[in-house]
């Protein structure tokens, strides 16, 4: 008996003891709320709250029997009312604050909260400089606009625009966003051009004054980073002002499709105006638990429970009080006894009339703040947990192309995958990137991006005014009128870029002398020119200062000076004949003596006997009709003692092209021998930076700083001279007469010097290589434009008929011709190619005429042999084919007189027997 009254004892304390636990654990924990409750995202999130609230004091499993108290404060999208609002909740001992939405707000709510050590976890402050450093206490279930903004940098990479337009609000939320913005696009060789903020509170003319200034910029690819706008009065103001159109390209970060997610029925006609806009919205899985809280939410709005449409801020907000519930609960499972301790910071005794001396420090604040940086559960949105810095792990954005049917997801974006036609939990990849897009206006092709910034003025195009090599580039007489081969070029280069180029030459320089191409790119640089066309050479000092084309001539320095080709060297003999021709005559020499021989080898005794003395004679007969050629034919036929009508036959043409072979030579050798001209003993740079001799250079060329910065050459040595006359006379009366030893110029403009004068030319080999390409203003689009087209008129062969129109007319005086043709003495083969092949045809034939007339012979003997040969030694049937080719070129090498002789004994005998 007394062990059953213990032990009812034991269990009555038990039972005593855990009410007294359960009791200690306090009924009700108060969370506060501060935001805007009017706005497009409080509406939405002061619902989605009041719902969580309901759903988790509604379940048995969580807090275990203590209520969960949301005290909501109005923000009214005002920074010090927020904080007003913000010590408000914080005097009723909150253990946590959900928001502020706004990120202006966050950054002094968080100042707050770091001396009180309250936790505050936001559901919409996506301001990037929220860091976890300087915030220690603040907590972001959303993404931050870092993310968003790599994910816009890389939407921008991906259609090769590399200039935009940031439209943003000028606060914390805005130019902090956008600052990331302009770092993300410097990574892919991009940029910010220009940077237009809002006021907070903006009207209509100070939006419609901001776009008709962006008008007059050259950039037309807009990224806008406001706040959500339920009237749309931005795009409304753009689509007046005529900027909705297909010149066009706007993106918006996900303020855009925070606001139409959350449009009225009333107001969704305003979606027409937004055609074409690419949006990005945070990615949220399609999950069981998101239908069923939207279906959910559609039925209370059926109701009138809740006045506004569900946004992805609505699913946020929704989690974050989720997270904050499941946080406390394990908090008071760890310690039920929390408390708040006066604040040492805040009591200021001058200012008890406030009564800030009544906020407390949350001494379970650190706890709590660990236990939500742990926090990991499924909501709404996907997994909800945070990484190192206190951000929400976000899955990726969808890409949202509005059209006038509804919203098209294009394409999903994560910073693992990129852009990718598949959700980002599938794990799938595919190679189309970005489904096909609308944009504004209606256009399938992507926009170029970005016009001429010419604030409605034509393009100022400066063109040096040449006084000489008028080739190029210059205006006659004052008239307007330009012209050259870089004009023509400019002209058709204009012609494959996609849109229309408003422009006018402006000459620069008097016409009576060259201009400083330097000076020409300088303006340029300095805004005078908007660009300059030209024969202006690529070099290290002006691509610092302007943008060049693609060059569209190759250059280099190079130095004319008097030749001497009078002086014949040691192997002047060589020269009439190029090597290939020297070649094939010598192969020639061979197969005719190869031929002679096997003609006259069996009737001719002087090409028999041992193998040596055979070779030697055949060689020895070939070599030598080379000096027989200066006789009559007839005569150099007999006393050659060729025998056979065949090898006589090949001999008439050979001796008729060998004729035709030493004329031309002897012409050529004369020719070059007795050309007169004057002499140089400059052979490259090097001997003319040695000597101390005049160097000439044309005025306005970059080769007088070349020369004397770079080689370091005296100054007092350049001569500066103005057309191909001056050169021409400077060279002829030298160094010594007051004129140059050689001329330092860019190859193009000496291959059109050299063209029309023989007796100069150029020496050494070019000591710089570069290129004349198109100037045009730093970062201009107009000059990655041109390039592409000037390499569509190369791969078209366009550019090289323009150079052929200007410059080889008469193909006889063509530059480019004229260097490949190193001397015009010299004799090809192309020019005795007919000789040689006749005389290979006539070759060719006498040798199957004899090979066939032998073959018949040998048929014949071995008819006779058989005729005359007893049983016993009559050839075998089965003879190889080996024996029968030793036997055949065994009778090649009888001569014919004893073939004959044979012959003749054979039919004696056969007419004694008859």
């Amino acid at each position: 008996m007394r062990i059953i009254v213990g032990i009812a004892v034991i269990f009555l304390m038990l039972v005593l003891l855990s009410t007294s636990v359960e009791c200690q654990r306090p009924c009700v924990v108060n969370v506060g709320a501060v935001f805007s409750f009017k706005s497009v995202i409080g509406r939405v999130a002061k619902a989605a709250m009041e719902i969580a609230v309901l759903d988790i004091n509604a379940d048995s499993t969580i807090l275990n029997g203590t209520q969960l108290k949301l005290i909501m404060e109005d923000a009214k999208c005002n920074v010090f009312l927020g904080s007003i609002r913000a010590f408000q909740v914080l005097d009723n001992e909150v253990v946590a604050i959900i928001g502020p939405q706004s990120s202006s707000i966050a950054h002094t709510i968080s100042q707050i909260a770091n001396g009180l050590h309250v936790p505050i976890i936001s559901y919409a402050a996506t301001d990037p400089t929220l860091s976890a450093l300087q915030f220690p206490y603040f907590l972001r279930s959303t993404h931050s606009d870092s993310y968003q903004m790599d994910a816009m940098a890389d939407l921008i990479d991906f259609y090769g625009w590399k200039e935009v337009i940031a439209i943003y609000i000028d606060n914390d939320y805005g130019r902090n966003a956008i600052s990331v913005l302009g770092d993300e696009l410097a990574k892919n060789m991009a940029k910010i051009s220009y940077k237009l903020a809002l006021p907070s509170e903006f009207d209509v003319n100070t939006v419609t004054e901001l776009l008709n200034k962006s008008k007059n910029l050259g950039p037309r690819v807009y990224v806008v980073h406001i706040n959500p706008d339920p009237l749309l009065r931005f795009f409304r103001i753009a689509h007046k002002v005529n900027m909705m159109t297909s010149n066009y390209v706007w993106l918006a970060t996900d303020w855009l499709s925070c606001t139409i997610d959350s449009l009225s029925k009333e107001n969704q006609d305003l979606l027409s105006i937004l055609e074409g806009v690419i949006v990005l919205r945070p990615y949220t899985p399609e999950t069981t638990m998101k239908k069923a809280f939207e279906s959910r939410w559609s039925k209370l709005q059926q109701k009138d429970l809740v006045h506004s449409r569900l946004n992805v801020y609505g699913l946020y907000a929704y989690d974050t009080v989720w997270a904050v519930a499941r946080s406390i609960d394990k908090l008071l499972q760890v310690d039920a006894n929390f408390s708040f301790s006066s604040s040492n910071i805040l009591q200021d005794p001058k200012t008890d009339s406030m009564q800030l001396g009544k906020f407390k420090v949350f001494n379970g604040g650190k706890l709590l703040l660990k236990i939500l940086s742990e926090i990991n559960f499924t909501g709404l949105t996907g997994q909800v947990r945070f990484n190192a810095d206190r951000n929400i792990i976000v899955t990726g954005y969808e890409v949202v192309n509005i059209v006038p049917m509804g919203n098209h997801t294009v394409s999903y974006w994560s910073n693992y995958s990129g852009f990718s036609l598949f959700p980002p939990e599938s794990g799938k990849k595919n190679h189309i990137k970005i489904d096909n897009v609308t944009w504004p206006g209606g256009m399938t092709q992507t926009p170029r991006g970005w016009v001429i910034a010419n604030g409605g003025r034509a393009f100022r195009i400066g063109i040096p005014k040449r006084a000489s090599f008028k080739e190029f580039v210059t205006e006659l007489n004052n008239s307007h009128n330009v012209q050259g081969y870089c004009i023509d070029l400019f002209n058709e280069a204009k012609k494959l870029i996609p849109y229309y180029i408003p422009f006018t030459f402006v000459p620069f320089g008097n016409g009576l002398f060259n201009p400083n191409y330097d000076d020409l790119v300088k303006m340029v640089a300095n805004g005078v020119f908007d660009a300059a066309v030209g024969d202006i050479a690529i070099v290290t000092n002006r691509t610092r200062i302007v943008d060049f084309t693609q060059p569209f001539a190759a250059t280099g320095l190079v130095i004319v000076a008097p030749i001497d080709k009078s002086k014949a060297d040691s192997w002047v003999f060589l020269k009439p004949f190029e090597l290939k021709l020297w070649a094939v005559i010598a192969v020639f020499f061979v197969i005719i003596a190869v031929v002679i021989w096997i003609l006259e080898h069996r009737v001719n005794d002087e090409f028999r006997g041992s193998p040596k003395r055979q070779l030697i004679t055949m060689f020895l007969f070939s070599f030598s009709t080379l000096f027989k050629t200066n006789r009559k034919y007839s005569i150099a036929v007999k006393e050659e003692n060729t025998v056979s009508p065949l090898s006589r036959m090949v001999m008439v043409v050979w001796l008729f092209l060998l004729m035709v072979i030493t004329s031309s030579y002897t012409a050529s050798l004369t020719s070059i021998l007795t050309v007169q001209q004057l002499s140089s003993p400059i052979t490259g740079i090097d001997s003319l930076i040695a000597s101390d001799w005049s160097i000439g250079y044309q005025v306005g060329s970059f080769a007088y700083s070349y020369l004397s910065d770079n080689l370091q050459i005296q100054r007092s040595r350049l001569v500066a001279l103005g057309s191909p006359e001056e050169y021409e006379k400077a060279l002829r009366q030298g160094p010594k007469n007051g004129g140059v030893a050689a001329i330092v110029d860019e190859l193009p403009y000496i291959e059109l010097f050299l063209s029309k004068r023989t007796d100069f030319g150029i020496v050494g080999q070019p000591f710089t290589k570069g290129g004349w390409g198109f100037a045009f203003q730093k970062d201009s689009p107009l000059a990655m434009d041109m390039s592409s087209a000037i390499l569509k008129l190369a791969e078209n062969g366009k550019l090289q008929e323009i150079h052929q129109n200007w410059f080889c007319k008469n193909k006889t005086v063509c530059p480019a011709a004229r260097r490949k043709k190193a001397d015009p003495n010299q004799l090809h083969i192309s020019s005795f190619w007919e000789l040689y092949l006749v005389c290979g045809v006539f070759s060719l034939a006498a040798i199957l005429l004899f090979l066939f007339r032998v073959a018949r012979q040998y048929v014949r003997y071995k008819r006779k042999q058989i005729e005359t040969s007893t049983p016993s030694t009559s050839l075998s049937s089965n003879t190889h084919c080996s024996q029968v080719i030793y036997s055949f070129f065994d009778f090649i090498d009888e001569k014919e007189e004893a073939v004959k002789r044979y012959f003749n004994q054979h039919n004696n005998s056969q007419s004694h027997a008859s």
